[in-house]
């Protein structure tokens, strides 16, 4: 079985939306995209290029596959970890509304999403890396197909805004797999799926 990871830039409060500029997702009003640009230092670069220096498969939403596709084709691959990376991975998107994918390696998922995504985990190949795409992880929470969150947690809070753990997030239990902290006090975090939540009483 593949694994699924979930990869988020996330605020205290949990937002996730249009964390690289305000062209990126201003859907509600939302005045703060770009909200990541000037807490990303060399740190979180290294962070980011160990994350995706292996090769996965990417699982994207058709709102986050348009902005990948208007952008890292443009990017010269030639020592850049990510662009590299994100070029020549496998793409599955989710979408009910596009109907012809421009990017290379892209495939639209037929039917049912998460039955696609849990036909996706059963076949062989390598993870699977969920970036953005806010609305699919909900559906993907929901369904418990997340097998991992590598959560990079900034120290802001934006009150409003599309959240990681929204409607679609049921309870879960996780383990704590690694931490670190940035110079600027980014906390990387990364947590395995570890069964169900187990309440108790200090009664």
């Amino acid at each position: 079985m593949r694994k699924l990871i979930v990869l988020s830039f996330i605020t205290l409060d949990g937002v996730m939306q249009a964390p690289g500029g305000p062209e990126e997702d201003p859907t509600g009003g939302f005045a703060h995209g770009g909200w990541v640009v000037n807490y990303f230092d060399d740190f979180l670069g290294k962070v980011m290029d160990e994350q995706m220096n292996h090769p996965f498969d990417l699982l994207l939403g058709r709102k986050t596959y348009e902005i990948f596709a208007g952008y890292w084709p443009n990017v010269k691959t030639e020592g850049d970890i990510i662009a590299s990376s994100l070029n020549t991975a496998k793409k599955y998107v989710a979408s009910t509304t596009l109907k012809q994918l421009d990017w290379n390696n892209s495939e639209l998922l037929q039917g049912d999403v998460a039955e696609a995504v849990q036909r996706l985990k059963e076949q062989e190949g390598p993870e699977i890396q969920v970036h953005g795409s806010g609305n699919l992880i909900q559906t993907l929470l929901w369904h418990d197909l997340v097998d991992e969150l590598w959560l990079k947690i900034f120290p802001i809070t934006l009150g409003k805004g599309k959240r990681l753990f929204a409607e679609g997030t049921i309870p879960a239990a996780f383990t704590l797999l690694h931490c670190a902290m940035s110079p600027g006090g980014i906390i990387v975090a990364n947590y395995t799926r570890a069964g169900e939540v187990k309440p108790g009483s200090f009664a």
